[in-house]
């Protein structure tokens, strides 16, 4: 399947934007070279449109086609209002419409090439897409139904034999298959040289236990990462970790004994998608699973890493914009002691503080992304893997911060109905923990950039 049979509505606004930008675009001469598209003329930075009023993010540093994404999944979004993310939330009920929705417009395969049926976008196009997935209301649940679809493919389609791709990528893009990362475990953590999965060659399969993997009950494919050489067998802790793309079938989740067993976990933010500890116990796993060569799954892993704290970035954005906004409406029409709430300072500062930080944090995370998308392209030959990583974390860092001051003051300037479910800051605030934890903690990101940045001796 290629672009022309791609559906309807993706193949003309992604037509539309073409055309348009084409027409209207300054002269490359004076476009800045990291923004700059690497194939899609649409792409460089847009001077046609106006500000967008629907909105109080400032949209005038993206690109016709990354507005273009966004009003398309705008659309779409539309469908799904506050009550429905409310009522899924509470009863834990998946999102199963949403992802379906966004599949019939073949928006699944937004960062997937052109040649497997994507859309040929980058991760530019596909953080805007999450971010307005999340500031639609749907706040992480929203975002984490379709994450891993997005960024977990990438090594999939960068690293695969043609046999898996054809066998795979199709049904990512049309939404037969949803997919599940397999990373962390609960005795390593952050730890991933050291996890102990293991991947045997024999009828053993694979043994151990993964956590915290999202939607594995309802994926039909995992994205797992595993040990296939022994750590004390290899020179280099990065060595003998391979990956793989295993199937979760339905049969063998709900079959005794058939070496998959999963354990939902109960969480705090972003109920409307599953949480779980997949336990593997001689689970057996075709030899053609293996992605790329073996023994080189951490750094074909790492092609998605920097992709996945791009998304991140994008969704804790959406998440601060959707709470602010919802507190400013709410500042101007709560009326105490004979005037809105806003017109005193002790509300008004606190949220522009939160809007100074959210559009900061939007210009290093859309920066991240733009670099992700160049590297590894002729045009972006200047941008190193030490570039990417130091920008697309703190990015992430950046706005995981930024959208909890927004939430947590969104939900204090509601005052006592902050606290109820209807208003939805509290689910907001709830949800906003995510992209602090997850998929690397403030921490660790602080301790990447004092070494591979500042130079510092390595603490840890």
């Amino acid at each position: 399947m290629s672009f022309l049979s791609a559906p309807a509505s993706l193949r003309t606004a992604l037509t539309s934007a073409t055309k348009t930008s084409s027409q209207l675009l300054r002269p490359a001469s004076s476009i800045p070279r990291h923004l700059k598209s690497r194939n899609h003329a649409h792409r460089h930075f847009s001077s046609t449109r106006p500000a967008q009023t629907d909105t109080l993010m400032d949209v005038s540093n993206f690109t016709e086609s990354q507005l273009t994404v966004r009003d398309s999944i705008l659309k779409i979004t539309a469908k799904f209002d506050n009550a429905y993310w409310r009522e899924h939330d509470l009863t834990e009920t998946d999102p199963w419409e949403l992802h379906a929705a966004l599949a019939q417009d073949g928006w699944l395969g937004i960062a997937l090439p052109e040649e497997y049926g994507g859309a040929g976008l980058g991760f530019a196009e596909a953080t805007m897409m999450l971010q307005t997935i999340t500031q639609s209301g749907a706040g992480m649940a929203g975002a984490q139904s379709i994450h891993a679809n997005v960024y977990a493919t990438n090594p999939l389609a960068k690293f695969g034999n043609k046999q898996q791709i054809e066998k795979t990528i199709p049904g990512i893009i049309s939404g037969k298959h949803r997919i599940c990362f397999g990373v962390t475990e609960p005795n390593t953590g952050l730890d991933t040289l050291k996890l102990k999965t293991f991947a045997r060659k024999s009828s053993d399969g694979i043994s151990g236990q993964k956590i915290w993997i999202t939607c594995a009950q309802v994926a039909t494919k995992m994205i797992l990462l595993a040990r296939t050489t022994p750590l004390e067998e290899v020179k280099k802790p990065s060595e003998g970790l391979s990956m793989f793309c295993i199937d979760l079938s339905e049969e063998a989740k709900r079959t005794p004994g058939s070496g998959l067993e999963l354990k939902k976990i109960r969480k705090m933010g972003g109920r409307a998608v599953d949480a779980n500890e997949v336990f593997f116990d001689n689970y057996e796993i075709p030899a053609d699973t293996l992605v790329g060569k073996e023994g080189q799954g951490f750094k074909i892993i790492l092609h998605g890493m920097n992709a996945e704290r791009c998304l991140l970035a994008g969704e804790a954005l959406g998440l601060g914009y959707a709470a602010l906004e919802k507190a400013a409406g709410y500042a101007k029409e709560r009326v105490v002691f004979g005037r809105p709430i806003g017109q005193n300072q002790g509300i008004a500062h606190p949220l522009a503080d939160a809007y100074m930080n959210l559009e900061a944090a939007k210009l290093a995370a859309y920066h991240s992304a733009m670099l992700f998308d160049l590297s590894g392209t002729e045009e972006g030959s200047w941008v190193t893997p030490s570039m990417v990583g130091a920008m697309a974390n703190s990015a992430k860092y950046l706005a995981a911060e930024a959208a909890f001051k927004s939430c947590e003051r969104a939900l204090m300037s509601h005052g006592g109905l902050g606290y109820a479910a209807e208003y939805d800051v509290e689910r907001w605030m709830r949800d906003c923990f995510v992209p602090r934890l997850a998929p690397v903690s403030r921490e660790m990101i602080l301790n990447y950039i004092s070494e591979k940045v500042l130079g510092l001796p390595r603490s840890y």
